[in-house]
């Protein structure tokens, strides 16, 4: 258990014996542990703005990789449709019969002959974030776009962005017995009739075109949450920074407090080693003032 503050017997005779005296007594111990307080809070926010600017950097490496998957199907897309269209132009292309498709499935079926796709079902966002999506998309001030995310919580983007990955991923799971039958059926009807390999051919092109159309949405719809994510990090690693500002600033007052107690205690009592002290503490704030003005 800490002992009590011991106040030298001296120094009570030059403080009133009063609630107000016992206050100005203790004045530099108390603003002492204050300003050591306002010190590690100082700290501790800005260790939090940098902790949040490297996971907005983490995010933006994610949102990167997802806006690389969006524009590589997108050219697939576009380079499947061109060569279909070529495809078209050159030769005639008779409809594919189900009929030559042997061993496919009502999904494989439909995909080849009627172009219809698994269903792709977009993840559902809130009202507020399908918001700020909006506004990243249309290029809307950043001032307006951090308005929206802070009426956010980062719970609810984790969430939505958990949503977009299980779309994305239901799509692709779909899909895939499809491209396993695909690709059986290429080498079977390869060796066989030219007419309905031709047919074959340009319906998986089709299929394809749509397959990778749908999947570059859903990464893009991927990508715009982690947009959201870096710049919701973005802020609250700025108010961070603000706050270890604030905090700093409030250190330097609580030391100022007890230089100026120490200074005071000192030439009452024409004690040296106080005034040692308190020319210290003086010297280091006045450095800390010049560090912050001129350096």
């Amino acid at each position: 258990m800490a002992g009590k503050i011991q106040i030298p017997e001296e120094l009570k005779h030059d403080l009133p014996q009063t609630k107000w005296g016992k206050v100005l007594a203790v004045t530099p111990i108390v603003m002492t542990v204050i300003a050591t307080m306002l010190a590690g809070l100082a700290s501790s926010e800005m260790t939090k703005a940098q902790y949040d600017r490297s996971l907005a950097a983490q995010l933006q490496s994610k949102a990167g990789d997802q806006w690389s998957y969006y524009q590589a199907k997108k050219l697939r897309s576009a380079v499947a449709h061109n060569t279909m269209d070529l495809l078209a132009a050159t030769v005639e292309i008779p409809a594919l019969a189900p009929a030559s498709l042997t061993g496919a499935d009502a999904v494989t079926l439909a995909a080849f002959t009627k172009n219809e796709l698994p269903p792709a079902t977009p993840a559902t966002f809130d009202a507020p974030v399908k918001a700020a999506l909006d506004a990243v998309e249309s290029s809307q001030p950043e001032p307006e776009i951090t308005a929206m995310l802070v009426k956010i919580e980062p719970a609810v983007l984790a969430q939505s962005l958990i949503a977009a990955k299980e779309a994305a991923l239901a799509f692709d799971n779909a899909t895939k017995p499809i491209n396993k039958t695909s690709d059986k059926l290429d080498e079977v009807l390869m060796a066989g009739d030219k007419g309905v390999f031709r047919s074959f051919s340009a319906a998986r092109l089709r299929y394809t075109a749509a397959r990778y159309e749908t999947e570059a949405r859903l990464n893009q719809s991927i990508a715009g949450i982690y947009e959201l994510q870096v710049r919701q990090n973005n802020f609250t690693a700025e108010r961070h920074h603000r706050r270890s500002g604030k905090f700093f600033f409030g250190m330097l007052a609580a030391q100022m407090a007890v230089i100026i107690s120490t200074f005071s205690m000192a030439a009452r009592k024409k004690s040296f080693l106080w005034s040692i002290a308190a020319a210290a503490g003086a010297a280091a704030v006045s450095f800390s003032v010049y560090v912050y003005l001129y350096i």
